[in-house]
Parts: structure tokens; C-alpha cells; sequence
């Protein structure tokens, strides 16, 4: 029943700074904190000082297709204390930051929402973190 999940990549510094986050939500947001830890076991870990410029990582503004309904959304991926759903602003520490993160263009993947629904979304484009494109 359960679909391949695609393949991710997130950085050595996000690694450390998500699996922190996870164990501390351990007592908290069960569910969530052990989706985020699979998640980050199955991960390619870049070594400390390197990015992909194609992966979703903190700060990424991601573009995705929800399939069910084919309605397309842009968020940027945060820090739980920077969410801010007003500014799009989404936190890592929620199902679809869970899923989203560490995920390149054209790729897709199953996510549960709070709810208990099954949605699949695809990723269509990953930029890079806000602070980056600021220097034109």
C-alpha cells in the first residue's frame, strides 16, 4: 500500500538543527516528530558548508501542486518560531513542512494532513532562501 517515497537531501547544519527539533517534540507532537525522523533517516546528508540549490531547505520558497485539487501554492519553508501563515511563512514542524522538506522539482510525495487525509503534492520549483535573492 505505501508508495516509495522519493529521495531528499538536506544539509549537515539542518540535519542537526531538524532532528533536535524532533526529539524535543517527541512528547508533544508524537506523530509529527516521528514522520520528521524518518524523514531525516532516510535523507542524503551534505557535508557541513554545502547546499543543494535544488533541494527545499529552511528558507526555500517552494512552489507545489496539490494533486487532488490541482491548486498551486508558494510557501517558504521556516523555523518553527518564524511560521507566519499570513506571509506564507510555514513551519518545518507541520505535515506538509514534514513532507516538503529536502525535495527537488518534479517530485512527488504522499503527506497526511491534520485531519487524517492522504494528499499527494508535487513539488514544481524550489528558490533559493529569501536573504539570497535580496542581493541583485
Amino acid at each position: 500500500m505505501s508508495t516509495k517515497r522519493p529521495a531528499i537531501t538536506v544539509t549537515a547544519a539542518d540535519h542537526a538543527m531538524l532532528s533536535r527539533i524532533a526529539a524535543g517534540a517527541a512528547h508533544t507532537m508524537p506523530e509529527l516528530a516521528a514522520e520528521l525522523t524518518d524523514e531525516l533517516d532516510r535523507a542524503r546528508i551534505l557535508p557541513e558548508g554545502r547546499v543543494s540549490h535544488d533541494h527545499a531547505r529552511i528558507g526555500s520558497r517552494i512552489v507545489y501542486r496539490d494533486e487532488s485539487t490541482k491548486r498551486e501554492s508558494m510557501i517558504t519553508l521556516v523555523w518553527p518560531q518564524d511560521a507566519d501563515i499570513e506571509k506564507n511563512r510555514i513551519s518545518v514542524m507541520t505535515p506538509i513542512g514534514v513532507a516538503l522538506i529536502g525535495m527537488a522539482a518534479d517530485r512527488s510525495i504522499d503527506w497526511t494532513t491534520r485531519s487524517g487525509d492522504v494528499k499527494r503534492l508535487t513539488v514544481l520549483e524550489v528558490r533559493e532562501p529569501a536573504e539570497e535573492d535580496a542581493q541583485s
